[in-house]
């Protein structure tokens, strides 16, 4: 029997359970107590102002690129130079000789032999009128110095410090899955500029990171919000092309037929999460001809693909930036990157600090600079938020992993070094300090949580007020914590 009931498209999925438990008083009683749990318009927005109310006031930033380093780079080999660590270097540590510290581990793993100290076997200068302090691993990023805001002082929750669980923590302010991500909850409170491209898109250098499909998840947000992979090679959207002898009319149709009958399922049920299904097919079908020419990089000049290290068809993080250049000049609002293989504990070759940390700069560094330059000459980084960050730090400390004759540092979500560029960003400036040996933050400390509302508020949203219901409670990305990073806005 068909319910009035049932036909609202503001309840949530207990329509289904609603439709299939026959008629009655009971429930309709249950859809009445439901209701309050679900009042919020879920069909997908069109337009940045299609929620009432969003954004709370006038944005800085209109878009983000995220750049995210999946494994955690060691910031006193890159950003937070410790002459006293390099002075100590290979004295041991332990509470003895180094005082009341926090530590991620007390003892080697080696167990025959205490931790000792790791001084940075590479050399940092100033750079820029900044005077900013940059390893040597990093050249190309050491020229753009003067546009960026560094937090020196960023900590992180010391109950998280694995990668699947921290990873979680700073993209979704839970360890746990479930949550939406900061990218899902930017497209939610400001929905998309480019009626043809998603709000929210994530593009991968090699694999997933330990995280999951939880780093780009809609959480308990309608599902229109969660981020869609992008490929440098092939199809930009798996199975985006038509099959083999189905011509574009021939799939128009199909799409059509197959939408009406989801909108009949909906109109039945009054499931949101078909009308999601509805918006992705119509996406689908626009990005056939708008998503293949934003990665076909022929018509770039030459000169700027060269700035990237971009090499057109292959995937790598330098193709990536490019691509994020290309995304957001198209309106695409969230595009974030991901970067593998920063897990330097030094217990092989390939995860030593001394080869796999330079040889992974080298894949990043000349990239970012050019993204930032390219932005920058384009006009897009008055708009544009760029931002480099990690799930934690890296330990002061040789790791030592099972008697290893490799350099490497284990995990530590006590210190750590973050940079924000771009709208709405304070250029060239640094906030926050560590000790003498980067144990702890101790001037100016943040953490993940004042970094999430720090972007929240160049969007437009007050983090304290952008909330979403669910299951009779008010959700938010900063859970019950953080504040704006006030000294780093311009």
């Amino acid at each position: 029997m068909d319910h009035p009931a049932l036909a609202h498209s503001d309840l949530i999925r207990r329509r289904v359970f609603l439709a299939g438990s026959g008629a009655g008083m009971g429930g309709f009683a249950l859809a009445s107590l439901f209701a309050s749990d679900a009042r919020v318009d879920v069909s997908p927005p069109t337009a940045p102002d299609r929620l009432v109310g969003f954004p709370h006031f006038a944005p800085r930033a209109k878009r983000i690129i995220f750049l995210f380093m999946a494994g955690a780079p060691s910031q006193l080999d890159l950003f937070d130079d410790k002459p006293m660590l390099r002075k100590m270097n290979g004295k041991t540590a332990d509470r003895e000789s180094l005082g009341d510290v926090r530590f991620s581990q007390i003892r080697s793993r080696n167990k025959s032999r205490p931790s000792k100290l790791l001084g940075s076997p590479y050399k940092f200068q100033q750079h820029g009128q900044s005077g900013a302090l940059v390893s040597e691993l990093l050249p190309h990023f050491s020229g753009v110095v003067d546009d960026v805001a560094f937090l020196k002082g960023m900590r992180f929750d010391g109950q998280v410090f694995d990668h699947p669980f921290a990873q979680l923590n700073l993209m979704t302010g839970s360890p746990l899955e479930g949550r939406p991500s900061l990218g899902a909850w930017l497209s939610y409170g400001l929905g998309r500029e480019n009626d043809n491209l998603p709000a929210f898109i994530v593009l991968l250098s090699n694999l997933l990171p330990r995280g999951g499909p939880g780093m780009m998840s809609s959480g308990f947000l309608p599902s229109v919000h969660q981020g869609v992979p992008f490929c440098c090679q092939g199809d930009p959207v798996l199975f985006l092309s038509n099959p083999q002898g189905v011509t574009p009319e021939v799939r128009r149709r199909t799409v059509e037929t197959i939408n009406n009958l989801n909108a009949l399922r909906r109109d039945l049920v009054g499931d949101p999460e078909i009308s999601t299904r509805i918006a992705a097919f119509e996406m689908a079908c626009r990005m056939q001809t708008s998503a293949p020419e934003l990665v076909d990089f022929s018509n770039e000049p030459q000169h700027i693909q060269t700035m990237y290290g971009a090499e057109p068809g292959k995937q790598s993080f330098a193709n990536n930036c490019l691509l994020a250049r290309r995304l957001v000049e198209q309106g695409v609002r969230i595009v974030q990157l991901v970067d593998l293989d920063w897990d330097h504990h030094g217990d092989t070759q390939a995860r030593d600090l001394m080869q796999a940390l330079p040889r992974q700069c080298r894949s990043v560094d000349r990239a970012i600079a050019a993204l930032l330059r390219d932005l920058k000459q384009r006009g897009l980084l008055d708009d544009t938020l760029v931002v480099w960050a990690s799930e934690f730090g890296r330990t002061p400390i040789d790791e030592e992993r099972d008697g290893s004759i490799y350099l490497g540092r284990d995990h530590h979500p006590f210190a750590g070094t973050f940079w924000m560029a771009g709208a709405g960003i304070k250029a060239g400036m640094t906030m926050g300090a560590t000790d003498e040996l980067g144990f702890q933050a101790i001037e100016q400390p943040t953490d993940i949580y004042d970094f999430q509302a720090t972007i929240l508020h160049l969007m437009g949203l007050d983090h304290e007020r952008f909330t979403y219901r669910f299951q009779g409670r008010d959700f938010r990305l900063t859970d019950v914590a953080g504040r704006v990073i006030h000294e780093v806005l311009a």
